[in-house]
């Protein structure tokens, strides 16, 4: 478990970090060649889902997601985002360092696409998704800045 939650604290400083490299905060909301997303929209989104599937889910924390905000949000600033990272970050982190190894075996309370899953599944797929996004967001960046 110490990996898995050592992954995920490595995206989040990666994921503030890409995000900090923006030298120009309006280019967080553009949209690039094909991509159907701002990097704003997908740090946020990265976080809502964090927040959810780890700190609601598994946590049981009471954080409620609005998904939909996430994706329809524009003109966050750059500070602001860095700060909802953070506190993602402050939020799954403790969450994770306080999962056994047993507990991975327990089988996820929500499904994903429709298919059962354990913790460790839901682990290994929302950290999949994470980097997919932080990917996506250093591609956007390095286009604007190259």
């Amino acid at each position: 478990m110490k990996y898995i939650t050592s992954q995920f604290s490595k995206y989040l400083v990666k994921l503030e970090e890409e995000i900090s490299l923006y030298n120009n905060e309006d280019d967080i909301w553009k949209l690039t060649g094909d991509l159907k997303n701002t990097p704003g929209n997908l740090a946020l989104h990265i976080c809502g889902n964090l927040k959810h599937n780890i700190g609601a889910v598994m946590g049981s924390n009471g954080y409620v997601r609005n998904r939909d905000l996430e994706f329809s949000q524009a003109g966050v600033t750059k500070a602001d985002i860095l700060k909802e990272i953070r506190s993602a970050s402050e939020m799954v982190i403790p969450i994770l360092e306080a999962q056994s190894d047993e507990s991975l075996r327990l089988d996820f309370p929500e499904k994903s696409h429709g298919e059962d899953q354990t913790y460790y599944d839901a682990l290994i797929r929302l950290a999949l998704h994470f980097a997919y996004h932080v990917g996506q967001i250093n591609y956007h960046r390095r286009i604007l800045t190259f």
